[in-house]
């Protein structure tokens, strides 16, 4: 059964913006959700829970920070880079990563499920980043109305993850996109530029790059 959102300014600050319990991540609820501006974010114990957060982090594409470091990976790591070649591989691989201070991961066999079904139809894509016949990197997100949401990221060699965001920027970039959604700023997307906005600033922002109607991915 397909969800009924209530409008994104409806979520609940004091719980870190939910929004709604319950429902499936469908290709339809995704879709609905995303160009919204709400993202599914399992909490152990409950219902799908449904989120706008009161702070979204995002990455103006202007503001793209690449330190020396990360310059040298991007030029001279023996990598290929490539787009939708492993989407599913991509998204297994960043629900086994180990993150600082999480204990296991939000990434769900639900998830997994509903996103794939979402990259079949189209509106999920994932990055890779390849050394020989090895996937030592990548990312996955959403691209709905034009707007491109990252869900997770993963790395197996140092840097593989952030060159992997350098050609997402880099892609969106050359098709119009201003910039992306992160969800929550992380130490390390902060290191490439991202910042916090607001819930009001962000949805702001969505709907002007919604009226840009612009194919990001394809």
């Amino acid at each position: 059964m397909s969800l009924a959102f209530p409008p994104p300014t409806a979520a609940r600050d004091d719980l870190d913006g939910l929004l709604l319990l319950g429902g499936q991540p469908t290709v339809e609820n995704l879709v609905a959700a995303y160009s919204q501006g709400i993202f599914p974010w399992p909490v152990p114990g409950w219902p799908l829970a449904w989120f706008c957060p009161p702070r979204r982090g995002i990455l103006r594409l202007d503001r793209l920070h690449v330190g020396r470091s990360l310059a040298r990976a991007q030029r001279q790591a023996p990598w290929r880079l490539s787009f939708d070649e492993a989407f599913e591989q991509v998204m297994r691989a960043c629900q086994t990563q180990p993150r600082p201070g999480q204990d296991g991961t939000w990434i769900t066999p639900q998830l997994v499920r509903g996103y794939t079904a979402l990259h079949a139809a189209g509106y999920a894509h994932s990055v890779e980043v390849w050394e020989g016949n090895e996937l030592v990197g990548g990312l996955y997100g959403v691209a709905v109305q034009g707007v491109f949401a990252g869900e997770s990221m993963f790395h197996h060699r140092p840097n593989a993850s952030k060159v992997a965001v350098l050609a997402l920027a880099g892609h969106l970039q050359a098709r119009g996109a201003n910039w992306f959604d992160i969800q929550q700023l992380t130490p390390h997307m902060a290191a490439l530029g991202a910042e916090e906005v607001s819930r009001e600033e962000f949805l702001a922002l969505l709907a002007v790059e919604q009226a840009k109607h612009l194919t990001i991915i394809n």
